[in-house]
């Protein structure tokens, strides 16, 4: 090859890689021109404003989300807390009714047994009377045995007893709180008719005991015994 037709060609490479000089130093100065004027408009900014404030919505929901769940479980807490306290409270009132019935301050109503002491037949010449009549110790012992029980309120003769009430044998009748009462005596109870007369009719038990002493004793179940409260005697 000449030495001209080398100079040519060397030319000609230098002044195409001229001009793609040219175009790419151009070319990156449009680009990041507009890269830099898109970074600056309104819209762009706008943009990166909703998209700070969707992440910022989304961490405050998930915040709100764990404080739900936080006090749900303080509710859980509470709802368990007032249940416990209502039970406790219905059984403290049931309590204390039972107790008012014990003592009588209120009048008492439902099923239970009703139980009748009446003297033995006897021959006053040949044996002694006070063999065969109901006496203070009597009564007692089947009231003691309805307390023991479980009844809950247990009147004589209608007339209401508590655990302050006393009984005391005078002759033929007896007194209950100050008040007399002739034989037969009638003791009713209110409870578990069921539980109540088993109890009395346990073998070597109360009723067994009384008839052996010649006291002459009926029992039998009762679907509706109606008590007054102390205060309501008449």
């Amino acid at each position: 090859m000449s030495k001209d037709k080398k100079r040519g060609n060397y030319l000609l490479y230098s002044l195409v890689f001229l001009v793609l000089g040219f175009i790419f130093a151009f070319s990156y100065r449009t680009l990041g021109k507009d890269n830099s004027e898109s970074a600056q408009s309104p819209t762009f900014q706008q943009e990166e404003q909703y998209r700070g404030e969707l992440i910022a919505q989304k961490e405050r929901n998930k915040e709100l989300a764990d404080e739900i769940q936080s006090k749900q479980v303080e509710i859980h807490k509470f709802e368990k807390s007032f249940s416990e306290n209502e039970d406790n409270h219905s059984f403290l009132v049931n309590e204390a009714k039972d107790l008012r019935l014990l003592l009588g301050v209120i009048p008492a109503a439902g099923s239970g047994v009703r139980v009748t002491l009446m003297d033995g037949d006897y021959d006053p010449v040949e044996q002694n009377p006070n063999d065969y009549i109901v006496h203070e110790s009597h009564v007692l012992r089947v009231v003691n045995e309805l307390k023991i029980s479980g009844a809950q309120g247990i009147a004589i003769n209608g007339q209401r007893i508590s655990s302050n009430s006393y009984i005391k044998c005078t002759g033929p009748v007896i007194k209950i709180d100050g008040r007399t009462f002739p034989a037969p005596f009638v003791i009713e109870a209110i409870g578990d008719s069921e539980v109540l007369s088993s109890s009395l009719n346990l073998s070597g038990g109360v009723i067994d005991g009384l008839v052996y002493e010649n006291i002459v004793v009926t029992m039998e179940p009762m679907r509706d015994i109606r008590l007054p409260a102390l205060r309501d005697e008449s």
